[in-house]
């Protein structure tokens, strides 16, 4: 069966420059899979037809007169009615895709999604997971900016997303969970991180308790549960350390002759590690908890990083991850029940 992904072709800091080539590659290596590109079809066709033609029965060009803006406030973008990325979310509401992918504003998509494609029942607020390397194989790290601030059943709730999301992708039959704190012991962190922990322990999910930061990469546990605002610190962080790690092995390697020829012998061992660690792999956060499937690849990526969050948006819809999510919220309704008003009440303190 032909898998069907739409794709926000407009979106990003490069728009077509980046999506186009991508989209070419992703079709070219997974020939059961076809493409609803979505954006200015007039632009695409003068820019890309000769290079569609091996792949004409597998593309489909939607024309959307409006592009969504990377600094647009999601209030406007929520106007824009037939932009790029409101009628490629609007594939997958009608079913007409699997999922849809978009380097567009983080912000206009979340609303965005959230609008058209409502969450899940017994989800109240939807989440940014995304996938990290480890020491030994992958991390899920959620929410990544979604939610700035987070009542115990939200983080709860993550925990659940985040352990289907790596039963499906990742293949793990009882993914471990903990919660991001600045101490493993109990007593360590504020009300909400200790509620949330609490709340945990009486699910049937593998929770492993708290985890420090240092943890995140060492794959101390396969899901780390923490709020927007922590986690998206964490993440840029992370991104930021890396890119200083790289500018000053580049600087010690370039010092003089003598470290020049040791660059040069180690190339075979740096090029493996930068193959290892290149943040484009990485490429594509999942906005879960939605009844639908909507990947967001970063918007300075480029053609490389692109295709990889095409593949992530792949990986999740031939998991099935939303039928894996739900059966799970259904099957385990009581226990989440339990906590309906509190979130009800802690919405409200919020207004």
């Amino acid at each position: 069966m032909t898998l069907v992904l739409s794709v926000d072709a407009m979106g990003g800091d490069n728009g077509l420059e980046t999506t186009i080539p991508a989209c070419l590659r992703f079709l070219n290596e997974y020939s059961n899979v076809s493409l609803i590109i979505v954006g200015d079809e007039g632009l695409i066709k003068s820019s890309y037809a000769s290079k569609f033609s091996d792949y004409t029965h597998r593309i489909e060009i939607v024309h959307a007169t409006q592009v969504v803006g990377m600094d647009e406030p999601p209030q406007i973008a929520m106007r824009k009615r037939d932009s790029s990325m409101r009628v490629a979310i609007n594939m997958v509401k009608e079913g007409r895709a699997g999922a849809i992918v978009s380097a567009g504003n983080t912000g206009a998509l979340m609303a965005i999604a959230r609008y058209v494609l409502r969450t899940m029942d017994g989800i109240d607020r939807p989440a940014i997971a995304k996938l990290m390397p480890t020491v030994s194989g992958e991390v899920c790290v959620l929410d990544l900016g979604a939610n700035v601030e987070c009542a115990p059943e939200h983080l709860l709730q993550f925990g659940v997303m985040g352990s289907q999301l790596m039963r499906g992708v990742i293949g793990k039959d009882s993914p471990s969970v903990g919660i991001l704190n600045i101490g493993s012991e109990d007593i360590k962190g504020n009300e909400t991180v200790k509620k949330a922990s609490s709340l945990l322990k009486q699910t049937n999910l593998n929770f492993y308790g708290n985890v420090e930061g240092d943890d995140i990469f060492k794959g101390v546990v396969d899901v780390v549960v923490t709020d927007g605002f922590t986690g998206n610190v964490a993440l840029k962080t992370t991104e930021g350390v890396a890119k200083m790690i790289g500018s000053f092995l580049k600087e010690e390697f370039t010092r003089n002759v003598f470290t020049k020829i040791i660059a040069l012998l180690s190339y075979p061992v740096l090029n493996r590690l930068k193959k290892r660690v290149d943040p484009r792999k990485y490429n594509g956060a999942i906005l879960l908890g939605l009844n639908g499937l909507v990947v967001k690849s970063h918007g300075g990526a480029d053609a490389y990083g692109f295709y990889y969050a095409l593949l992530q948006a792949h990986h999740e819809v031939e998991s099935d991850v939303i039928t894996l999510l739900r059966n799970y919220l259904s099957d385990n309704r009581q226990i989440l029940d339990r906590h309906e008003d509190l979130i009800e009440f802690n919405d409200l303190k919020s207004l």
